[in-house]
C-alpha cells in the first residue's frame, strides 16, 4: 500500500500561484495513476486533475482547465499540482489520491489547505 502526504498549501490572493505536492511512501509508484481532488467547505468532494503513472495522460476538471497543471516525477515518488491564477472558488483542502491500475482511488492522503480570500 501506498502512502501519500501532501504539502505547499497556504493563503494567497487571487490571482497568485501555488504548487502542491504529493509525496509517496510504501512503495514505488509505479502503475499508480494519482490524482487531486477538493473540498470547500459545505460542498463535496470534487475532481481537480489526475496525471497516468506513465505520466503521458492527463486530465483536468472543466474549471481549472488552462490555470492548473499535474506533473510527475516518479524517481521522486512525487506529484505536483500546480495552480496558476487562483481564484476565490479555488478555497479548500486538497487532496491526492492514489489508484493502481485504474481499480479505484484507495489511498488518500490527510489533505492540505488551500485559502484564496474574497
Amino acid at each position: 500500500q501506498v502512502q501519500l502526504v501532501e504539502s505547499g498549501g497556504g493563503s494567497v490572493q487571487a490571482g497568485d500561484s501555488l504548487r502542491l505536492s504529493c509525496a509517496a511512501s510504501g512503495r514505488t509508484l509505479s502503475g499508480y495513476s494519482i490524482g487531486w481532488f477538493r473540498q470547500a467547505p459545505g460542498k463535496e468532494r470534487e475532481f481537480v486533475a489526475a496525471i497516468s503513472w506513465s505520466g503521458g495522460g492527463t486530465y483536468y476538471a472543466d474549471s481549472v482547465k488552462g490555470r492548473f497543471t499535474i506533473s510527475r516525477d516518479n524517481a521522486k515518488k512525487t506529484v505536483y499540482l500546480e495552480m496558476n491564477s487562483l481564484r476565490r472558488e479555488d478555497t479548500g483542502v486538497y487532496y491526492c489520491a492514489a489508484s493502481y491500475r485504474g481499480t479505484g482511488y484507495d489511498a488518500w492522503g490527510q489533505g492540505t489547505q488551500v485559502t484564496v480570500p474574497s
